[in-house]
């Protein structure tokens, strides 16, 4: 199975931008151990300053989606974490509560438009 490649995006509150980017200089290594038993590889978070955005960027290699997704949500470092970050947030999505437990994603799922993997010549 290919990889899953999933891009995302979240307003971040500018007055917590600094604490977002110290925060992210050390990430809880049991967020990081949930991830990467999930099959969560090649994660990335970039910001737009002009719109005040997150875009993460991420592969998933796995070959069950929603049991992985339930495994991350059920780890308890990485609902801590996702309690500290939500609060630096404001979803994009209408009806989202935050990271978990939410009816509806805290992060907006972005269509994928183009791929060019190159390396076939």
């Amino acid at each position: 199975m290919a990889a899953k490649r999933v891009c995302q995006i979240i307003k971040i509150k500018p007055e917590r931008f600094e604490e977002y980017c110290e925060i992210h200089a050390a990430v809880w290594p049991g967020v990081l151990a949930a991830l990467e038993k999930s099959h969560i590889e090649d994660y990335s978070i970039h910001f737009d300053p002009i719109h005040s955005l997150l875009i993460a960027n991420f592969k998933y290699t796995g070959t069950n989606w929603e049991a992985d997704m339930a495994a991350v949500s059920a780890d308890s470092e990485t609902r801590r974490w996702w309690k500290l970050t939500d609060s630096m947030q404001q979803s994009l999505v209408p009806g989202a509560t935050g990271s978990a437990d939410s009816p509806a994603p805290w992060w907006l799922n972005l269509q994928e438009m183009f791929r060019f993997e190159g390396g076939g010549t």
